[in-house]
């Protein structure tokens, strides 16, 4: 099956990365000898994905004055910009939702995820549900672990009321069908989590762990990790490994 497109939610203002973004948005601070947005498209080339839409709203136009049209990237890449106000990770992909009309991935604009993309959305159309999140066995290793799953469903989604049974970790990856997005108005701020709540209420909402660790540059140690690992070998999550090619 094609595979899906993706959503990359780069609007953000970045405030614990200033000094470096108090002139350029997160998706331009370098990684690895490149702006983050060229690794995260770089990757997501890798994984088949030929379709991207960037939302963002924080110096958006410069991401799309460097990205341009995705076409040295070999990808297809459109923008939708919030407006004048930030529209919220929610209400950032219901603006974005006309450009779509098949399931899409949505990823974070400062997530660097070399998972399975093809599997992900395999598993996804098999389950015949709404929505998807990825998550990660964390046992709040990384970050304060926020997810509670059972039988690859999720049971409790909630960053600030943590119950214990919370091992797990939203990875930074889901996928949705278009609809789950239509009773929401647009132009109008939501929070993404207010739909996995919502998701998580009507048991929609399927959990897929992932057992390779994820990385980010929201954090200046996030970035430091990442740096230090693409610096020293640019193509590490870039190679199909032995027994992938038998």
């Amino acid at each position: 099956m094609k595979p899906f497109p993706i959503i990359i939610l780069a609007g953000g203002t970045a405030t614990r990365l200033r000094p470096l973004t108090e002139k350029i948005p997160k998706a331009l601070v370098e990684g690895g000898g490149q702006p983050f947005i060229s690794q995260q498209l770089r990757l997501l080339h890798f994984h088949g994905i030929r379709h991207v839409v960037i939302s963002a709203w924080y110096r958006g136009e410069m991401i799309r004055e460097y990205v341009g049209d995705g076409d040295r990237f070999g990808i297809k890449v459109e923008y939708v910009f919030d407006g004048d106000h930030p529209l919220g990770t929610g209400g950032a992909i219901r603006h974005a939702i006309h450009l779509l009309n098949r399931p899409f991935f949505v990823l974070y604009g400062d997530s660097y995820l070399p998972c399975d993309y093809g599997a992900i959305q395999d598993s996804f159309m098999a389950a015949h549900q709404l929505a998807l999140m990825t998550v990660y066995h964390n046992q709040n290793q990384w970050d304060s672990s926020n997810v509670e799953i059972a039988e690859n469903r999720i049971l409790a989604y909630d960053k600030e009321q943590r119950t214990p049974g919370m091992e797990y970790i939203d990875y930074g990856l889901s996928v949705f069908q278009p609809k789950v997005f239509d009773y929401l108005p647009d132009g109008k701020p939501v929070d993404l989590k207010d739909v996995y709540k919502q998701l998580v209420k009507a048991q929609q909402l399927l959990a897929y762990p992932i057992e390779q660790r994820f990385y980010e540059i929201g954090s200046f140690e996030g970035l430091r990790e990442l740096d230090e690992l693409l610096t020293t070998n640019p193509n590490r999550f870039l190679e199909r490994k032995s027994d992938e090619l038998h």
